[in-house]
């Protein structure tokens, strides 16, 4: 075989590498090495994707004002939704960190491409949501990379895409799919928050295989 040899170690590690991946909200605002962040988005592109399509597209949110309009847009997100919560589940939902905007020292707006000509279209003809896919793909090659040099990622879902975009000044063939906030964490827990602060328990066999 030509290929790397993975030891027990190396699967150890690995283990641990998915068990740590937690999604962060409370973030310190020191500031990240920008080689770092460049060495991290550099990983991303290892990710898998249709077609060989690498349709992410990556944008760092700076400029104060669509930060606040991101803020903003999140904050009216989040009111809305706490309106469909009732009784503890809404005191509850209230109480909850849900995003860490304000201290995060980098923000990321993920985009899909979804007219982009690289790949050829392969794959992706009876399946164009794939595209998309791709860039979840992504994401999830970041936050793994982003773990390994004790930085957190949270994903903030809790915003309209639409203003979203509009905010960021993006090609409009490129479509919303993510935003990211990138930072060193306050403190570390396996244990994911919503289960520790008593919203969700998490499954240890969270999976169904069907027998056709």
């Amino acid at each position: 075989m030509n290929g790397p040899q993975f030891g027990a170690g190396f699967e150890q590690d690995f283990e641990q590498l998915l068990a740590w991946r937690r999604d962060v909200r409370h973030f310190r605002t020191d500031p990240i090495p920008a080689d770092l962040v460049e060495h991290l988005l550099d990983l991303t592109t290892l990710a898998p994707s249709v077609g060989n399509a690498q349709p992410w597209r990556f944008v760092s949110v700076d400029d104060p004002a669509r930060r606040a309009a991101i803020i903003a847009n999140f904050e009216e997100a989040n009111t809305a939704a706490l309106s469909n919560y009732e009784g503890e589940k809404a005191q509850l939902y209230a109480q909850l960190k849900l995003a860490g905007l304000r201290q995060a020292p980098r923000h990321f707006a993920v985009f899909c491409d979804e007219m982009t000509e690289q790949g050829a279209g392969l794959g992706r003809m009876t399946m164009p949501e794939t595209l998309r896919y791709s860039a979840v793909l992504a994401i999830h090659t970041l936050w793994l990379a982003a773990r390994t040099q004790g930085l957190g990622l949270g994903w903030v879902s809790i915003i309209d895409p639409a203003a979203a975009k509009a905010s960021l000044d993006v090609p409009a063939d490129w479509s919303f799919v993510a935003y990211l906030c990138l930072g060193f964490p306050q403190d570390d827990h396996i244990e994911p928050e919503l289960q520790r602060r008593g919203w969700q328990a998490r499954e240890s066999r969270c999976r169904q295989v069907l027998q056709r």
